[in-house]
C-alpha cells in the first residue's frame, strides 16, 4: 500500500515540479504567442475595435442625454483652424445652402471651429430652414449659439416706413412714394397704369382691367419699404396686402348682382371718395346698387374729378360733358375702372351695400354728412336747404 501511494504521489508531485512550460499545451502557446506579437507591432484589427466601440460609446451618448453630447463629438471631430480667434471676417451664405453647406462655410473662415459638429447640432435642434442666406459679418471662434442667433435673424435691413391713405390715386401714391422713399414717380406709375396684365398671372381678377391700370388695386396703409426696393417691388407688395384684405371680404351679395371683384372695387373707389363719415359708405353703396338696377346714370362727381388736375378740384357744368369712360353724367353703369384706392371699409361696403331705396343724395352737414333721399323732388329740397 506503501509503495501504490507513493508511485501515484510522485506522479502528482512530478507535474507540480515540472514547471509550468511542460504543462502547457502547443494551441495554448501560439496563442501566447500572438498576443505577445499583437503588443509589441500593435494590431490594425484591434485598433479597428476600438474605434468602432468608442463611436457606439459616442451615438450612445448622443441618444441617451442628448445635445449635452454633443460636446463629445466636437472633441473627437475638432478641427485644427489657423485663424485666431476675435478676427472680424466676412461671410456670404448663398440661397439655398444647407446645414451642411453652411457648416463647411463657417468652418473654413473659422468662424466655428469644426462643420460636423454645427451641422449635427442644427439637425438635432431642427433649424434647418430657419438660416438666412445673405453676406454676414461675424468674428470668427463664435459660440455656436451666437452664430445661429446672427443666422436665424438675418442680415439687419433698412427700410423707411411710408402711409399711403385710403383714397390716394396711383399719381398721389407715386408722389408720396418719390418724396419719402426715393423711388422715381415716373417709373412707379408707368408700371401702375400701364402694366397690370404682367401681375395677372398670380391674380385672374386683373384679367378684367381693361385699361391696363392698377388704380383701385394699390392697398392703401402703412408700409415699410425695405431699402433698395425698386417701383415693381412696392406695386407687388401693395398687391399682396389687396390680396389679404380682399381675401376677408363677402363677395357673394355682389355676385348675386353679377358683378365681379372688379366691379367690387370699381364700386369702394367711388364710395371712398363721396362717404366721408363710416357710417355712410354702405348708403352710398346702396344708392349705386339702385341706380345701377334702375338703369339710371350714377352722376357721381368723384368721377369727373379724377378728370381733372389737382388734388381737390372743383366741378362746373362744363366738366359734366368730358367724354370719358369715367364720367357718370354722361355714361350710364359702371365708369371703366376704379377712380382710387379703397380702404377695406369701403371694399366691404360696394360688397355689401345698406338695404334702402335711395336713389339720390347731397351733401349738407358741416361734417361732411350728406342727406340721402328716395325721390328726385325730395332731393331738390334738400339741395335747396
Amino acid at each position: 500500500m506503501m509503495s501504490s501511494g507513493t508511485g501515484s504521489g510522485s506522479r502528482r508531485g512530478g507535474r507540480h515540479r515540472a514547471g509550468p512550460q511542460r504543462d502547457v499545451t502547443l494551441p495554448e502557446r501560439r496563442l501566447d504567442d500572438v498576443r505577445i506579437a499583437r503588443r509589441v507591432a500593435g494590431d490594425p484589427g484591434g485598433n479597428r475595435r476600438k474605434s468602432l466601440a468608442a463611436l457606439a460609446v459616442l451615438v450612445l451618448l448622443i441618444l441617451v442625454i442628448g445635445v449635452p453630447a454633443l460636446g463629445v463629438w466636437s472633441v473627437f471631430f475638432r478641427s485644427e483652424s489657423d485663424v485666431a480667434p476675435g478676427k472680424q471676417v466676412t461671410v456670404e451664405i448663398p440661397e439655398g445652402s444647407g446645414t451642411a453647406a453652411i457648416g463647411g462655410i463657417l468652418a473654413d473662415a473659422g468662424v466655428i471651429d469644426n462643420a460636423s459638429y454645427f451641422r449635427l447640432r442644427a439637425r438635432y435642434e431642427d433649424i434647418d430652414e430657419q438660416l438666412r442666406p445673405g453676406v454676414y459679418d461675424l468674428v470668427t471662434g463664435m459660440p455656436y449659439e451666437d452664430v445661429v442667433d446672427r443666422l436665424r435673424n438675418g442680415i439687419p435691413v433698412g427700410y423707411t416706413e411710408v402711409t399711403i391713405p385710403e383714397g390716394f390715386t396711383v399719381t398721389q401714391i407715386a408722389e408720396r412714394l418719390e418724396a419719402e422713399v426715393g423711388i422715381p414717380a415716373a417709373e412707379f406709375t408707368a408700371i401702375a397704369t400701364t402694366q397690370a396684365a404682367s401681375f395677372a398671372a398670380e391674380r385672374p381678377y386683373l384679367a378684367d382691367v381693361k385699361n391696363g391700370t392698377l388704380e383701385g388695386y394699390l392697398f392703401p396703409k402703412r408700409y415699410r419699404i425695405v431699402e433698395g426696393s425698386t417701383a415693381r417691388d412696392v406695386v407687388e407688395l401693395m398687391l399682396k396686402q389687396f390680396d389679404t384684405e380682399m381675401a376677408t371680404v363677402d363677395l357673394s351679395f355682389a355676385a348675386s348682382k353679377n358683378l365681379t371683384k372688379h366691379d367690387v372695387v370699381i364700386i369702394a373707389s367711388m364710395i371712398e371718395r363721396e362717404a366721408h363719415l363710416a357710417t355712410e359708405r354702405p348708403l352710398v353703396s346702396s344708392v349705386i346698387y339702385n341706380r345701377l338696377r334702375e338703369g339710371m346714370k350714377l352722376q357721381i362727381d368723384a368721377t369727373i374729378k379724377y378728370l381733372l388736375p389737382g388734388a381737390s378740384p372743383q366741378v362746373t357744368y362744363d366738366n359734366l360733358e368730358i367724354d370719358s369712360p369715367y364720367n357718370t353724367y354722361r355714361y350710364a353703369g359702371l365708369p371703366i375702372g376704379p377712380i382710387a384706392s379703397p380702404g377695406l371699409d369701403s371694399l366691404k361696403a360696394a360688397a355689401a351695400p345698406a338695404d334702402t331705396k335711395y336713389l339720390f343724395y347731397v351733401l349738407t352737414g358741416q361734417d361732411g354728412s350728406h342727406t340721402f333721399t328716395e325721390t328726385y323732388a325730395e332731393f331738390l329740397r334738400a339741395k335747396n336747404k
